[in-house]
């Protein structure tokens, strides 16, 4: 563990090489070095996160393949002398050296590359006398060659996709064997039926490098499902959703565990059925709270490498610009879908107790008009809205449309926008407004009128903790002159590392916190002045 000893293995190796806690597994304690002058940074962050992640800084150093796919298999061994493996999953689809998407069969896959995977993994279950559930995890290269990376003596956060395709209860059979009993089928007995996918829905912020998230879920609807079963028909049919999950409404995701809010798990007769019921479920799954990464699922079942099986561990960083969030303005439909949210959600329920608590927009001589104000990312989009008796008319620039027929019950609300009927859950966090319909999930930025007519200005100034965590090193002190980019502190949540850079050329003119602190989402860690431009 020396690190001159760990830089010389290294470079005999050849760059690139992968560091990677010997205790750990995750993504937790991992680093991809390209060259030699990254080695020694890369080294001590790593120890870092292993030790604080494991309680054991020791690391492995060892080739990176370029271009790999991560398959594992399922194996089973019982202490009669029988083993057997389940067939393989893939899980190249990943962030952060974490898994996200994990399917089974690995797409693409030849019959005899399957079988050589499967009795290596048996092999080196009978060789060191492992008894019950087990994952051997590979590398598969180009060529079709694989490599062993490690075994994970227990089942696998992915192995639903296996229950999916075999139509077994794992977890019954690893009980069993516990017990003594002898494995319940051959080798011989397994068949692959069907294809299925899971995605892992976490607590986290895409759009901001997969930081994790955490808050309260103040809203969860999900689709109908089965859980924690296959769920087979009568004719053994696997249902075509299923849900493995220990969060609900109501429930907070702290910085103190895994983000993980839900294993979603989809079935189908083949690899493109499946991915179509996932896209679908996962337009039907809203959360609201924490950031969650259902809107990047959802982008990566439409991605054209995935759709295409062209997998591998970078798949995510490579289809970065398909995978991005969109852009585009929220057309009309949308725009009015939000007034009918703010207009249903002014209107009293029941009866009112008095004229003035009616919210209908009466005035004497002329119905009433008003601006309702949203905001979409850096855009402004204005809704005016004309009230009359029998509906609203609704301008949004050149378009006008009617809304009529408004009902909301509970977070739901249904009407008439022009010629189209729209039904869509519409939920407040802070001054965000969630709408999840036909068009997808669309967050706008809504705050009513008064809501800030005695806000002071705002100076700002200083750089603020981009999630909730603990300070763990302080890379300069006050005072310093720092270039933009130059790491200044780094961060530590659910035991993963983050480093704050400088923003621009600048002073650090105070460190608002000591290592070993606990900072909240958006507290400022550091006072900035950024340089003034160099005279022409």
């Amino acid at each position: 563990q020396d690190p001159a000893l760990l830089a010389r293995e290294a470079a005999m190796i050849g760059f690139p090489v992968l560091i990677k806690a010997s205790a750990g597994g995750g993504g937790k304690g991992m680093r991809i070095v390209r060259e030699a002058g990254e080695f020694a940074a890369a080294l001590a962050s790593c120890k870092r996160e292993a030790a604080a992640s494991f309680g054991n800084d020791a690391v492995l150093v060892e080739r990176y393949a370029t271009k790999p796919r991560h398959v594992e298999i399922q194996v089973f061994a019982d202490a009669h002398g029988h083993a057997l493996y389940l067939f393989e999953r893939d899980c190249s689809v990943q962030r952060r050296h974490q898994k996200v998407i994990e399917e089974a069969p690995a797409p693409g896959l030849p019959e005899a590359t399957r079988r050589a995977m499967g009795e290596a993994a048996v092999a080196a279950a009978r060789a060191v006398g492992y008894v019950g559930a087990g994952t051997v995890e590979f590398i598969l290269d180009a060529s079709g060659a694989f490599y062993f990376m490690e075994m994970n003596t227990r089942l696998q956060v992915e192995h639903p996709v296996t229950e999916m395709i075999t139509g077994l209860d794992l977890v019954e059979w690893q009980l069993r064997v516990a017990c003594g009993e002898p494995l319940p089928l051959a080798q011989s007995d397994l068949r692959v039926n069907g294809h299925a996918i899971e995605a892992r829905v976490y607590a986290e912020n895409p759009d901001r490098g997969f930081l994790p998230s955490t808050g309260t879920l103040v809203h969860l609807r999900t689709p109908a499902a089965v859980q924690f079963t296959v769920g087979a028909d009568a004719s053994g049919r696997p249902a075509a959703v299923r849900i493995d999950s220990g969060i609900g409404e109501g429930d907070a995701i702290t910085p103190f565990y895994d983000p993980m809010i839900a294993k979603l798990i989809v079935w189908g007769e083949d690899r493109a059925q499946a991915i179509a019921r996932m896209r679908e479920a996962l337009a039907r799954f809203e959360a609201v709270g924490p950031s969650t990464n259902v809107d990047f699922l959802g982008r990566l079942m439409r991605c054209r490498a995935f759709a295409e099986a062209d997998l591998d561990t970078a798949l995510i960083e490579r289809e970065r610009e398909a995978l991005a969030p969109r852009t585009a303005a929220p057309p009309p439909a949308v725009l009015a879908a939000a007034a009918a949210a703010v207009l249903t959600a002014e209107t009293p329920r029941g009866a009112a107790s008095d004229p003035w608590s009616v919210a209908d927009g009466f005035r004497i001589g002329a119905p009433l008009a008003r601006t309702l104000v949203f905001t979409h990312g850096e855009s402004r989009h204005e809704a005016v809205v004309a009230y009359g008796r029998g509906g609203h008319a609704v301008r949004i620039g050149d378009t006008v449309l009617c809304l009529a027929a408004l009902r909301r019950d509970g977070v739901r609300v249904s009407g008439i926008a022009g010629e189209s009927r729209f039904d869509a859950s519409a939920v407040y966090a802070g001054e965000t407004l969630h709408l999840f319909g036909a068009d997808g999930h669309w967050q706008l930025g809504y705050a009513p009128p008064l809501a800030h007519a005695g806000d002071a200005d705002d100076t700002g100034g200083s750089l603020a903790a981009p999630m909730p965590g603990k300070v763990i090193a302080l890379m300069v002190e006050a005072g310093a002159s720092v270039r933009r980019g130059q790491p200044l502190l780094v961060m530590e949540a659910m035991k993963m590392e983050h480093t704050i850079a400088a923003p621009a050329d600048g002073v650090v003119e105070t460190l608002l916190y000591r290592v070993g602190d606990q900072v909240a989402e958006g507290a400022a860690l550091v006072g900035f002045a950024v340089s003034a431009p160099a005279p022409a």
